[in-house]
């Protein structure tokens, strides 16, 4: 669907909004998720090859998943793994519902193929959040591939409280989800960025293993803006407290240099950048991270993926796994089946028989 998405959707959409084109695409996917016969459809046009991996105990059928961010309301749960997606984070959540950072908090850079956003983790709290996935399951609709859910901070806890209150979000979903994300790197939240010190998200973790009596993994999303060292003192937190992996990375308060008025009219915007632009220093977090643990820690990458050759160089560079967000957008659905059989082209070419023998192979 890459010519008719490019060509007639896309430019529709992109007559409106960001964020309003956002909520019609999600309201769309969410009357197909209730519908079986539709989503079974979407399937049979969407669905990706299989190239599976095991990571950090999970089974995915594939390596490219859906990035947090896109269904903070667990509205379309069943419809991504119809989409050809391995796997799927949903939120943020908090623990208290909120309506996140006023409008306009959406905006588009085409040229750049850039989305820059202020959302501060709108979402409707973490025991709807809750109630809302249990329907799911007792629907009978839960999708076979693994679901995570990606845990923020509510906007009005403070910072010295942050712990009790990601314990409390993590308490009411531990049993609803296969993996679980500390978001501790978003710039939308004021001071959210603090709690990537090593002493504040030791804290967090230590609260969040002492109720994790079932061992969901648990990863961090770290920031591209981190120093190394700053990124360094988070990975010794690793064995201490039993982290998963790593998830790298988040959006950018880092904005590319241009000529255009209206593009920097919109990066004068505050607020966190994904796309494009993100592609390399994402890529060069990820380097960093596979050589600094030796490739035993598991990344999953996600930043300007939005083609088979930019995935295959995350995955060369030490990602098991991928994120596409505004890739999506801007590929349009079938840009997951897209990318998985590229990738299956890649491994036959570099003469790989094994999906593992990819993973850091360029580093």
């Amino acid at each position: 669907m890459g010519w008719p998405y490019k060509n007639l959707v896309r430019p529709l959409l992109f007559t409106q909004d960001a964020e309003r084109a956002h909520d019609f695409t999600l309201n769309t996917l969410a009357c197909a998720s209730r519908d079986e016969f539709i989503s079974n459809a979407i399937g049979k046009f969407f669905s990706s090859p299989e190239l599976p991996v095991k990571v950090f105990g999970l089974k995915f059928p594939n390596p490219v998943g859906l990035a947090a961010g896109m269904d903070k309301f667990a509205v379309a749960v069943p419809v991504w793994e119809k989409l050809g997606f391995g796997f799927c984070e949903l939120g943020g959540v908090t623990w208290l519902a909120q309506p996140g950072n006023p409008t306009p908090r959406m905006f588009r850079v085409i040229a750049d193929e850039v989305i820059v956003n202020r959302m501060g983790f709108n979402n409707p709290g973490a025991e709807y959040f809750a109630h809302k996935l249990s329907g799911w399951k007792n629907s009978g609709r839960w999708p076979e591939h693994p679901v995570g859910i990606n845990l923020g901070k509510s906007k009005i806890t403070p910072l010295e409280k942050a712990a009790e209150d990601y314990a409390k979000s993590f308490h009411a979903l531990r049993d609803l989800a296969d993996f679980f994300v500390v978001n501790v790197s978003s710039p939308n939240t004021p001071g959210l960025r603090e709690l990537q010190d090593k002493s504040a998200l030791n804290d967090i973790l230590a609260a969040l293993q002492e109720h994790n009596k079932i061992q969901r993994p648990i990863l961090i999303k770290v920031a591209p803006d981190l120093s190394l060292e700053a990124l360094d003192e988070i990975l010794q937190l690793a064995s201490l407290r039993h982290i998963a992996g790593i998830i790298a990375t988040n959006t950018t308060i880092v904005r590319p240099q241009t000529d255009g008025s209206v593009s920097r009219k919109i990066y004068s915007e505050p607020g966190g950048l994904s796309g494009k632009p993100l592609q390399a220093r994402s890529t060069e977090i990820i380097r960093h991270i596979f050589k600094r643990t030796s490739g035993q820690l598991p990344i999953i990458g996600v930043g300007g993926v939005f083609t088979a050759d930019d995935a295959w160089e995350k995955i060369t560079a030490g990602a098991s796994l991928l994120q596409i967000y505004t890739g999506l957008v801007f590929e349009g659905p079938g840009v997951t089946s897209k990318i998985v059989a590229g990738l299956h082209e890649k491994l036959k070419v570099a003469g790989m028989k094994d999906f593992q023998e990819a993973i850091g192979s360029n580093t």
